[in-house]
C-alpha cells in the first residue's frame, strides 16, 4: 500500500514507542499536547450538545412506542452507571493496586442495540429522519413525534436509504433503526465482524454485505456506493459530526448520575475514564461531552488492542489518519472485533490532540479473564473488545511521575473514580456468552 502521508517510515519504526507497537506489546503514552483548556479552539460548542439532547427529547414518544424496552430508561437511549466494588479486588489481582472507587458505565446495556454505538447512531438517524419528514411538511418540531409510527412515514421513508460501514456495532444500531423506521438499509461489514451481528441484521429485514478485507475497504465501498444514489444517506463513522454529537449528549447526562453516586469531579477528587476505542468516533464524543462538563479534573483514556492501535498510533506520531496500521506492519488482528480498525478518525483524532491525556494497548489474552471475573464478581456479561479498558486503572495509578506532574498527591487519588467504559454485549446469543465466559475462566 502506498504512504499516504510524507514522512520517513524507516526513522519512525526507529520510535522506540512504534517499535513496541509493531512488536505488539502493550504501550502505556501520556498526550504531552494535553490541554487545560482544550474546548477553547474547539469547532464544537455545549450548544451543539443541548442540540442533540433537545433532538433526543423530541423523539422521546417515539422511542416509547417504538422500543418498549427503554420504558426503564425512561424512553432514552441511556445507561446506568455502576459501582463495582467486587471487581475492584479482582482486578487488583489481575493487574496492579489502584486507589479510589471504582464505576462501570453500562453502554453495553443501552437499549436498543446493546453498545455504545446505538448512543450516537440512533441520534444521527433520527436527524436524517427528522429532516425529511419536516422538509415534506409531514411533522412540526411541536407534534408529538410517535405519530412517525404511522403508515404514511414508513411509506415516506421507504423511498429513501440509509447505508453504514462497521465492524459490527454500529451496523446493529443503524440497521435496527433505520428498519423501524421504515428505510431501506445496508450494511457494509468487514471480515471480523461477529456472524451473529449479520444473522441479526438480517433477521430486522436489512441487507448486509460482507468482504473478506477489513474495516477500511467495508467503510470505502459502502461511502462509494452511497454517493451515486441521492436518495441514500451514507452515516461515515470515520467523520460524522451527528454520530459524534450522539454520543457526546452521554456527558451531560452522566452528570446526574455523579450526583446520584455521590461522585465529585474536583481538584481534590479527580476522575478516570478508560474507554476502549476503534476508529474513535464513539469514544471521542464521549470525551468531548465529559470534558465540557468537567474540566480538567476528568482525565480520559483510550484502550486498544495491540493488534490495532490506531488512534494511538495517530496521536503518538502527530500524523492522526494520515498514518494506519498496517504500513508499519500491524496486522490488525483482535478478539476485539469492534476495535478492530487500521486508521484513526480524522475528525476525532484532531480534537483528542488536546483532549486526551492518553491512551494504552492491551493484550487480546487478557480481555477473556476480565470478562469471567466480572460475569462471577458482579453478574454482569460484556463483550471481549469491551474489557480492553480493564488495565486502566493500575497504568494510571502505578505511573508517578504522571500524577506527580498533575500533582495528584497519595492522599488525593484515595478520592479518585475510575470508570470503565462497557462499550457492548447486551446482544450476544447466548451461546456466544458461554463461550466467551470458558475461555475466560
Amino acid at each position: 500500500m502506498a504512504l499516504q502521508a510524507d514522512f520517513d517510515i524507516k526513522t519512525l519504526k526507529n520510535s522506540e514507542l512504534v517499535a513496541k507497537m509493531m512488536g505488539y506489546e502493550e504501550i502505556f503514552w501520556l498526550n504531552e499536547g494535553l490541554s487545560d483548556n482544550p474546548l477553547k479552539n474547539c469547532k464544537f460548542q455545549e450548544k451543539d450538545i443541548d442540540e442533540a439532547e433537545a433532538r433526543l427529547e423530541r423523539f422521546r414518544p417515539y422511542i416509547m412506542k417504538a422500543f418498549p424496552e427503554t420504558e426503564q430508561t425512561p424512553c432514552i437511549i441511556e445507561s446506568d452507571l455502576v459501582e463495582i466494588p467486587n471487581m475492584k479486588k479482582e482486578l487488583i489481582k489481575l493487574t496492579d493496586e489502584f486507589s479510589g472507587r471504582l464505576f462501570l458505565k453500562k453502554d453495553s446495556h443501552l437499549p436498543v442495540s446493546g453498545s455504545i454505538k446505538a448512543r450516537g447512531g440512533i441520534y444521527e438517524v433520527l436527524k436524517f429522519a427528522e429532516k425529511i419528514a419536516l422538509e415534506k411538511k409531514m411533522l412540526s418540531l411541536e407534534e408529538d413525534y410517535s405519530k412517525l409510527l404511522n403508515p404514511e412515514f414508513t411509506a415516506l421513508f421507504s423511498q429513501y436509504s440509509v447505508a453504514v460501514g462497521s465492524t459490527g456495532n454500529l451496523g446493529l444500531s443503524i440497521g435496527i433503526i433505520s428498519a423501524k423506521l421504515g428505510f431501506k438499509v445496508t450494511v457494509h461489514m468487514s471480515a471480523d465482524a461477529k456472524a451473529w451481528k449479520k444473522d441479526l441484521l438480517r433477521s430486522k429485514g436489512v441487507t448486509v454485505i460482507e468482504y473478506p478485507e477489513d474495516y477500511q475497504v467495508a467503510v470505502s465501498h459502502g461511502r462509494k456506493k452511497a454517493e451515486s444514489d441521492p436518495m441514500c444517506h451514507f452515516v461515515d463513522d470515520e467523520g460524522s459530526e451527528d454520530l459524534f454529537l450522539g454520543y457526546s449528549v452521554a456527558g451531560k447526562r452522566i452528570r446526574k448520575q455523579f450526583l446520584e453516586a455521590n461522585i465529585l469531579c474536583d481538584d481534590t477528587h479527580p476522575v478516570f475514564v478508560y474507554i476502549p476505542c476503534g476508529v474513535g468516533g464513539a469514544p471521542g464524543g464521549v470525551a468531548f461531552g465529559l470534558k465540557n462538563y468537567f474540566g480538567k479534573n476528568i482525565h480520559i483514556f483510550f484502550a486498544e488492542p495491540t493488534h490495532a492501535p490506531c488512534m494511538t498510533l495517530g496521536l503518538a506520531t502527530g500524523l492522526k489518519d494520515k498514518i494506519s496500521c498496517n504500513q508499519i506492519g500491524i496486522d490488525g488482528l483482535t478478539e476485539a472485533d469492534g476495535l478492530a480498525v487500521g486508521r484513526a478518525s480524522n475528525l476525532v483524532s484532531e480534537l483528542m490532540e488536546t483532549m486526551l491525556s492518553g491512551a494504552y494497548t492491551i493484550d487480546d489474552k487478557k480481555l477473556y479473564p476480565f470478562l469471567s471475573k466480572l460475569k462471577d464478581s458482579e453478574n454482569i456479561f460484556i463483550e471481549p473488545s469491551s474489557c480492553a479498558s480493564f488495565i486502566g486503572p493500575a497504568l494510571v495509578c502505578q505511573n508517578s511521575a504522571y500524577l506527580k506532574k498533575l500533582g495528584l498527591t497519595e492522599e488525593i487519588m484515595k478520592n479518585a473514580t475510575h470508570i470503565l467504559w462497557g462499550t457492548g454485549g447486551n446482544m450476544v446469543p447466548e451461546r456466544e456468552r458461554e463461550d466467551y465466559y470458558e475461555r475466560g475462566k
